[in-house]
């Protein structure tokens, strides 16, 4: 592919050691690049807060679908005992909630649980078929093994790439190299 059809997505460093991509990241962060992305085989603790990342949403997205699966499930049975086909069965009230108990905790599980992967395939914009980032050969051969990377991605027109490589070249990674959106 030529150069006129390639946009660059950002500047990628490696590093050898997770100390070093959370210490990087932290400078990195601190130096005021904005959009980073950090890549490593293993979850790394503390890296999270060293490149900035807030929250999700997660959390609320799993108590908004237990709450609808359960509303849902006890107002199924509701429903269907009260209003749909209703049966006087030995002097019962036709709204008896303590036999819709384990149907509704039911419902509550499976909404939530609904909600929670859903929710979270969708705000990690999964499933993404191509990432720029395997682009770089070394990221394509050694993410995924013993590497770790940190990406600062282009953020618009005020991105530097000369700018970029050199601040993660003063940081001693193992290799710097550009990320093409190709």
């Amino acid at each position: 592919m030529n150069e006129q059809s390639s946009k660059l997505h950002g500047v990628m460093a490696e590093f050898e050691t997770p100390e070093q991509l959370i210490e990087a990241a932290e400078k990195t962060r601190a130096a005021g690049f904005a959009k980073l992305d950090a890549y490593a085989p293993y979850p790394v603790e503390g890296l999270a807060e060293a490149l900035g990342l807030k929250r999700t949403w997660v959390p609320q997205l799993t108590l908004l679908g237990g709450i609808l699966g359960g509303c849902g499930g006890f107002g199924l049975q509701y429903f269907v005992s009260v209003i749909s086909y209703p049966l006087n069965i030995g002097g019962r009230p036709l709204n008896s909630w303590p036999a819709f108990i384990p149907v509704t905790f039911e419902t509550t599980v499976l909404g939530a649980a609904i909600f929670a992967v859903f929710g979270m395939l969708a705000l990690n914009k999964l499933p993404q078929p191509y990432h720029p980032v395997f682009n770089v050969a070394r990221f394509a051969a050694r993410a995924s093994s013993d590497r770790f990377f940190l990406c600062i991605e282009a953020d618009g027109e005020k991105f530097d790439g000369a700018g970029a490589r050199k601040f993660l070249e003063g940081l001693k990674p193992a290799s710097v190299a550009e990320v093409l959106d190709e």
